[in-house]
Order: C-alpha cells, then sequence, then structure tokens
C-alpha cells in the first residue's frame, strides 16, 4: 500500500485522532492510530474503547486500498519536526516507511486485524446544532463535570433535545452549568428513553475537533452510545451510566438583587484575590456594598488581600463567600466584553450567574465556618 499526502493536512489529521489514544493500555494495540483506505477514503482511527475518533484526511493521493497502524508516539514526533510539503507513506508487510524530501524513517507495525472495530455514522435520523454554538455549549459546561467522582454520571455532560432545543448540563454536585440553543432533525430521530449522559472526554474531542468552517453537528443517540459527526471528524462514545442529578431542581427561581458585572474587570478582580488563598483557606469573600465590590482574601501562612471593583449596586449590603476557582473557571469560557447578570438572595443560597438566556452558571457559597 502505497500513499502520497500533503503533510501538514496529515500531520494536522493525524494529531486528531492520536487525542483519543490513552496515554496508559494494558492493550498495546490501542497504543496505534489505525490507517484505512476504502470506499470513505483515507481515515484516521484512535481509540480507548470507551470513546474513539474517526478522521477523514484530504489531500491524500493513493491507488491502494487496506489499512495499517502506526505507532502513535513515533508519528507524532515524526509529524512535528518535518517542514517538507509531501509525505510519502509505504506499507510492507509489518514495516511502515515515511519518506519526506530529506528523511526517510522505517518502522515496524502490529497487525491491523487486531484493532478494535469503531462505528462510523451511517445514521439516517439524527440532530442537527450549528457547529460554533455547539463548540461553545461545550466550553461553557465541561469545565463544570467531576471526573473522580464515585458518582460516574457527574463525570460527564447531560444531552437533552426536546421541541427543537438542545441542552447541556455538567455539575460536580458544588456547582451547575447549563447552554441551550436552538437545533433541528433531520429524519424522524426519536428522543432518548433514558438520560443521555456523554462522557467529558468525548465532547472535549469534538469540542478540540470542530474546524471553525463547519456548519454543523451532527448527532445520532444510541441506547449506549452516541456519535457525533462535524465536517470529516466523527466522534463515537459509549454513555456514561448512572443517574444524572435532577438539575432543574436547584436553580433559584428568583434572587432579591440582580447585579450586571462585565466579564474583563470582574475575572481581573477574582484572579487577583485568589493569590492570597490555600487549601485551607481557599474562600473568597465577595461584599456587595453601595456602587462597590469587596473582595477579600486572608492565608494564614501568606496574608491577606483587598480587592475592589466599582459596580452598579443599590440595596441592602450581600455578602457571600466563593471558591475563587469555581467563579474564575465560569468567567474564562466568556469573551471579555460579556455582560454576566448575577442574581444572589443571601449568603447562604446559591448564586445564579446568567448570560442572555442560553447560559446559565450556579455556584454554591461556602459555609461561613469552613
Amino acid at each position: 500500500m502505497q500513499l502520497l499526502c500533503d503533510r501538514a493536512l496529515f500531520s494536522n489529521a493525524f494529531a486528531v485522532a492520536a487525542a483519543a489514544v490513552p496515554s496508559r493500555t494494558p492493550k498495546d494495540v490501542l497504543r496505534n492510530v489505525f490507517l484505512t483506505v476504502g470506499n470513505q477514503g483515507v481515515e484516521l482511527v484512535g481509540t480507548d474503547l470507551e470513546t474513539a475518533i474517526r478522521f477523514r484526511v484530504d489531500g491524500v493521493t493513493t491507488n491502494s486500498t487496506g489499512g495499517v497502524l502506526l505507532p502513535t508516539q513515533r508519528v507524532s514526533s515524526i509529524m512535528r519536526e518535518l517542514q517538507d510539503a509531501q509525505l510519502e507513506i509505504d506499507v510492507n508487510e509489518r514495516m511502515v516507511t515515511l519518506k519526506a524530501l530529506s528523511s526517510t524513517f522505517r518502522l515496524s507495525s502490529e497487525d491491523p486485524c487486531e484493532f478494535p472495530p469503531v462505528p462510523e455514522f451511517r445514521e439516517a435520523d439524527f440532530f442537527r446544532v450549528p457547529a460554533p454554538v455547539f463548540r461553545q455549549m461545550i466550553r461553557r459546561t465541561s469545565f463544570a463535570t467531576d471526573s473522580e467522582s464515585t458518582r460516574y454520571a457527574l463525570g460527564g455532560l447531560l444531552l437533552e433535545f426536546h421541541e427543537g432545543v438542545v441542552t447541556l448540563a455538567a455539575t460536580d454536585s458544588r456547582r451547575l452549568a447549563v447552554a441551550t440553543a436552538a437545533c433541528e432533525t433531520h429524519g424522524s430521530p426519536a428522543t432518548p428513553a433514558k438520560a443521555t449522559v456523554v462522557p467529558t472526554k468525548a465532547m472535549s474531542l469534538l469540542e478540540r475537533s470542530i474546524d471553525p468552517s463547519a456548519e454543523f453537528v451532527d448527532v445520532a443517540v444510541r441506547e449506549n452510545d452516541v456519535l457525533m459527526r462535524s465536517g470529516p471528524c466523527t466522534v463515537y462514545s459509549r454513555l456514561v451510566e448512572g443517574r444524572f442529578p435532577r438539575y432543574r431542581d436547584v436553580i433559584p427561581r428568583n434572587g432579591s438583587v440582580n447585579v450586571p458585572l462585565p466579564v474583563a474587570p470582574f475575572l481581573s478582580a477574582v484572579r487577583q484575590s485568589q493569590i492570597v488563598t490555600d487549601e485551607e483557606s481557599r474562600g473568597v469573600e465577595f461584599q456587595f456594598s453601595s456602587s462597590l465590590l469587596t473582595l477579600s482574601s486572608k492565608a494564614s501562612d501568606i496574608g491577606e488581600s483587598k480587592i475592589e471593583l466599582p459596580i452598579e449596586f443599590d440595596h441592602e449590603d450581600i455578602r457571600i463567600t466563593f471558591d475563587p476557582r469555581f467563579v474564575s473557571e465560569f468567567l474564562r469560557v466568556l469573551t471579555p466584553e460579556t455582560l454576566v447578570d448575577l442574581q444572589l438572595t443571601d449568603a447562604d443560597t446559591a448564586a445564579v450567574f446568567r448570560v442572555e438566556d442560553s447560559y446559565t452558571y450556579v455556584v454554591m457559597p461556602l459555609s461561613k465556618d469552613r
């Protein structure tokens, strides 16, 4: 089997597929990216058995068919170093040769028949979401999951489709991020009978793989797995077992005070307040008073800080303590010019951050006697 590739396009595609390859695995075959040439063209496939990526490679000329396993670490290193415009790949039995203008690499290769099968996107009925919107939704929610939780459903994102609206929700039980957007249907996709919780890794792989020029993400939800396709990339994932919390029940319906906060200065103040915190005193007190927000932090072995930020506030003073990391992680996924509406009730009630009607972020305050 012989292929002539555009080196830059092949390198980018290989990096996408390699993102699904596990760093540690008892199955040596999974340490490879599978290159396959068939009716669908040239594809690169990476998987850890739970999640997988198929990426169609453009800029390849070949008259061959078949497949070969490319050792991920070695080929990734080669791709980083090569600068030539063209790359030639020759496969002869268990050897794969990569040739550039002045470089030749011959690598041993494992039996491609040992590579596990990865489903293709062949569904006729699926949901369709604008790609830039879905990418933004993933960025705005995935950081709020808890990959280390023994409650496995907290290690994924809840994916819901209902009456032309797609919702992504994520929580680690101390905070909650919910993003919504309009979606379309292609064919007649059935609404899943049970909650669809997609692993954070799969969603992050999709978010990183969506091309800026892509128009849509097609989503096909099946009983135990999901397929998500955007342009040349398809992400497959098994669904997370376990019950996702009734997230709508924890969003306070009405607060006593609404505070508009521009992201750029608010994020700067929160990041400054994090400097004088440690694991024992990680909380920062947010004091809302007449036209001023004061962030105060204190750590016994470090010192203390006080940051002031002018705001629009004309109510009775409110003092509430947050883990500043939870606030800064939310603000970092927004553009600097975004205006956030903060809904407050009292020092013991969850605060709600809203961005228009499509993004809601809920944070539980820290107790005063922490």
